[in-house]
């Protein structure tokens, strides 16, 4: 009995011994942090996306209160987020406009030619690492969804042509898809974009290979900036871009194309 007794107290002795101890080395190594961190972290989207470019909410909240990261750096919050961070701060907001990505590639499968039977690693990353990519096109989405499986906003999903379709509603434009795919094939644009944009994103200038390769591929004929009423259409780099300050969205560019390269938004 008497044993029991001693146990009990020598371990209440020890309990309060390391009670005291951990309450001196809390007090020895606190470091004081800033409460505007706390409070960003509130108003965060929680998403922890990395679309803010940091490892996560935390992250961010401790860089934005730093001054080493803009209030306006969660994407996923939008400008909603933007305005609260920017009120914590204590600092004017800065106009954010919301993204939403889009895939610059329409070669399906029925239109896009196969190398062959992809047997490898049923990852975009493994293919492009072991035959560069499953489609002749070089420039191709290799489709085994790379990209819907790190969306951590559920909007991707594969479509039934073999392409990531993406769900406006639900895209918030952080980016994560675009830094997976190894073709980088995926544009962050303005949700509210309105005009003329391409569906491809081959540079090369060889247009036989090109068409037998795909046949929605842009073979840089040069027709939709020739019929541009506004001229509005570079294609410099081998793609069109659209100058949207000047794009009036009247379509001319996307019935002359031959190939369907261009879609209006």
């Amino acid at each position: 009995m008497n044993t029991i007794i001693y146990t009990i107290i020598c371990a209440l002795v020890i309990a309060f011994v390391l009670g005291v101890l951990l309450g001196l080395f809390k007090k020895i190594f606190h470091v004081n942090t800033d409460p505007k961190v706390e409070k960003v972290r509130e108003v965060l989207s929680g998403a922890n996306c990395g679309g803010c470019g940091l490892a996560g909410c935390d992250a961010f909240a401790s860089a934005v209160v730093k001054g080493d990261a803009p209030s306006n750096g969660c994407v996923a919050g939008g400008p909603d987020c933007a305005s609260k961070v920017a009120n914590i701060l204590g600092a004017a907001g800065i106009e954010v406009k919301p993204k939403i990505a889009f895939l610059a590639c329409h070669g399906t499968k029925d239109c896009a030619a196969d190398k062959g039977i992809y047997d490898g690693i049923q990852t975009c990353k493994g293919a492009q690492l072991v035959t560069n990519g499953t489609k002749k096109c070089a420039f191709g989405c290799i489709g085994l969804g790379d990209c819907v499986k790190v969306c951590p906003f559920g909007a991707l999903f594969m479509g039934p042509d073999g392409l990531p379709v993406v769900n406006k509603t639900k895209c918030v434009g952080c980016g994560k898809c675009a830094s997976v795919c190894p073709k980088h094939l995926f544009k962050l644009i303005n949700a509210d974009t309105k005009g003329a944009i391409a569906l491809c994103s081959n540079h090369s200038d060889n247009k036989p290979q090109i068409k037998k390769d795909c046949s929605y591929g842009c073979i840089k004929c040069c027709i939709c900036a020739k019929k541009c009423p506004k001229e509005c259409i570079d294609l410099t780099s081998g793609i069109p871009q659209i100058d949207y300050s000047k794009c009036i969205k009247c379509g001319i560019c996307v019935n002359s194309c031959p190939d369907k390269v261009l879609v209006l938004l």
